[in-house]
């Protein structure tokens, strides 16, 4: 085989490479959509459900025992992983009307007017994430809302690498589960700022015009305008209460 042909094959392979996860993602768009919807009616379920230690155990461990020995299982396991991998491709596509319409159409997200998503951002459980209009999320950040919701009120900003995690293992459960009263729904209020590196945990809600300092660790319920810092997060001030901004929508192309 020839130099050029050689070259011509090796850009042919890395074309197919880089377009061919695309080609499959769009093909498996509509299992991935019913997917999601049913993924949706499951988590508000569970959130229903005021569950018991044992009843959560015994349902954990049926599903422990049927995981590598279905197919079905497996199948929906390799899916789940290709669903989360490819969200992460996305992320990164240099275009906010891309990102958009894959993150409102296939990975059912629900983003107001106006609303900006910045590149990089990891969704977990992107069909219970609810976006206001005017709010704006961060580059890097992780929006992990699978085990309770999140709910985004109207022109918050959260700044680089927020972390909102709606469940956590715990440490005294046999099997380290992310058992009852370690997950719940994180709500922000409208006009809220969370600045960079801020790390939320599950069960909380930041109330309106709040503001949380950078690199703040915030394990409980967060009043209306108050300014929070630390790790844990404590009171640290009052932020001014005639809050009238609205955000544009103006975003940073290719960004």
């Amino acid at each position: 085989m020839t130099l050029p042909a050689t070259i011509l094959l090796v850009l042919l392979l890395l074309l197919l490479i880089i377009t061919g996860k695309w080609i499959v993602f769009f093909l498996l768009s509509p299992i991935i959509i019913k997917y999601n919807k049913r993924s949706l009616i499951l988590a508000k379920e569970v959130r229903r459900r005021d569950m018991s230690e044992t009843k959560n155990e015994e349902n954990q461990n049926q599903i422990s025992a049927k995981t590598g020995k279905n197919i079905k299982s497996t199948l929906r396991r390799y899916l789940n992983g290709f669903i989360r991998y490819m969200q992460f491709q996305v992320s990164y596509i240099p275009s906010h009307h891309i990102r958009d319409f894959i993150y409102r159409h296939i990975y059912l997200v629900s983003i107001g007017k106006n609303a900006i998503i910045y590149f990089g951002a990891e969704i977990r459980g992107s069909y219970y994430l609810s976006i206001g209009k005017g709010s704006i999320i961060g580059d890097k950040a992780v929006l992990d809302a699978r085990r309770g919701g999140i709910e985004i009120g109207e022109n918050v900003q959260l700044g680089s690498f927020v972390k909102l995690w709606t469940g956590s293992h715990n440490h005294d459960d046999p099997y380290f589960r992310s058992t009852h009263g370690k997950r719940g729904p994180i709500k922000i209020g409208n006009r809220a700022w969370l600045g960079p590196n801020v790390t939320v945990l599950h069960s909380v809600t930041i109330g309106e015009g709040a503001v949380v300092a950078a690199g703040s660790v915030v394990t409980k319920d967060v009043e209306p305008f108050a300014i929070v810092g630390g790790i844990p997060a404590k009171k640290i001030g009052e932020r001014n209460h005639n809050l009238l901004y609205d955000f544009s929508g103006n975003y940073v192309p290719f960004y």
